[in-house]
């Protein structure tokens, strides 16, 4: 399966860490975010890689070249940030069959397999890792309205009235359905092109979508602080693993 890497992010809620890199170039525990993305998409049995770069992305690509760890990496370049769906667009080209997708500011400590193993069973045409959040805090996220089976029956995105406290992270599946659904969609009232809203067309058009209950933890590395809260946590420090925007 294919995994598609977001990754044209500026970063400039991470400044100073961002002022001479891209975001998915800062260093995690000696890293870079995104070689961790990388470790856990080959882990999952990512054959190959196509990332999308914008910001500084020649930093991105002399850095890993074609390949990592032997899996090809194919680039594509997102020149305006014009939100998830419209960077989702560059890579459409390449993928004809089922990929996983993860934002390339996340790191994961999580059962991401079981999202992979729920859209091989053919059961559904996506599958989220979804996690809970204090119901106060959910008009900070997309958020997933669920039915007793565990399927996704609406996803809003910064809800003022949250229809739950379920909120999507940074890692899904897809199958390519989702490239037809992010060209029907317009600008939100932010200006940009809404994965959420695409999602939201699949439902309507009969798409089945699970929701995947986190187990583990999961930092969006978006400010200095969360840079330190990931590396505590991959240092097995205990600290608080509440749910960060995605």
């Amino acid at each position: 399966m294919k995994a598609v890497v977001l990754a044209a992010g500026e970063g400039t809620r991470l400044q100073p860490l961002t002022e001479d890199k891209p975001k998915g170039m800062v260093e995690v525990d000696g890293k870079p975010i995104l070689t961790h993305c990388f470790e856990q998409l080959a882990d999952l049995g990512a054959d190959e890689f196509v990332v999308v770069v914008g910001y500084r992305k020649q930093d991105i690509i002399d850095h890993y070249g074609d390949e990592f760890d032997g899996i090809p990496m194919t680039y594509t370049h997102q020149r305006e940030q014009n939100g998830l769906a419209h960077a989702l667009l560059t890579v459409e080209e390449h993928i004809d069959d089922d990929f996983m997708l993860i934002l390339g500011d996340n790191i994961f400590d999580a059962n991401l397999s079981d999202v992979i193993n729920r859209q091989q069973e053919d059961r559904a045409d996506a599958a989220f890792l979804v996690e809970e959040v204090p119901y106060e805090e959910a008009d900070r996220y997309g958020v997933c309205d669920t039915n007793d089976y565990g399927e996704i029956m609406d996803v809003v995105e910064k809800p003022e009235d949250p229809p739950s406290n379920l909120v999507m992270t940074g890692f899904y599946t897809f199958t390519p359905a989702i490239f037809h659904a992010c060209h029907l969609i317009q600008p939100s009232n932010r200006g940009e092109y809404e994965i959420s809203e695409a999602i939201d067309l699949l439902i309507q058009s009969g798409r089945t979508i699970d929701a995947i209950r986190m187990d583990g933890w999961r930092v969006d590395v978006g400010y200095p602080e969360d840079r330190d809260k990931a590396e505590q946590l991959l240092g097995g420090e205990d600290v608080d693993t509440e749910a960060t925007e995605a």
